[in-house]
């Protein structure tokens, strides 16, 4: 159950849930292919075809193509965490964004209490549709969230759920 469905208050429920788009893994993606990945596979597969060398070196080969393979797949599994650890939703009395996992932080806004929802998009983020949200609340407070999948769609059911209170 997500942070959100467990902490809905008697009549609330979530209209819309968003999270990170997978632009985020793009970073994590590479290191853990191309720069870590790809060499420990080729380590291991020297190694694996160069059974004449000394003991030693065939070792420190293998456990060195052993560890740049663990160390790419442990890069790529801390990306896919981030980007799952992050929930944003609207609900029909609240905006609730929640980002970590180990530690958390949460927003949680009442729907009467949004000034604005500032959307911005970059030439890319427009193309694969994610962009940067930056709610603003009565008394000015502001927080950028980056890389949101879909920003449009979730500020146009904000602005819904704001019209449905009137």
């Amino acid at each position: 159950m997500s942070y959100v469905e467990s902490n809905l208050v008697p009549g609330e429920k979530v209209i819309y849930q968003t999270e990170l788009h997978w632009v985020v893994m793009v970073g994590h993606l590479f290191i853990g292919f191309l720069l870590l990945g790809l060499p420990g596979a080729v380590l291991l597969y020297y190694a694996l075809s160069h059974s004449e060398m000394d003991a030693n070196t065939l070792h420190l080969t293998e456990a060195g193509g052993a560890a740049l393979l663990v160390c790419g797949a442990v890069v790529i599994l801390i990306g896919a965490v981030r980007r799952h650890a992050t929930e944003m939703a609207v609900t029909n009395r609240r905006v609730v964004i929640k980002t970590g996992l180990m530690s958390r932080k949460t927003i949680e806004m009442l729907l009467n209490k949004v000034e604005s929802i500032e959307v911005s998009e970059t030439t890319g983020g427009r193309m694969l549709g994610y962009g940067t949200i930056v709610m603003i609340g009565t008394g000015g407070t502001s927080e950028p969230f980056r890389e949101v999948a879909h920003p449009l769609e979730f500020r146009n059911q904000v602005q819904q759920q704001i019209e449905k209170l009137r």
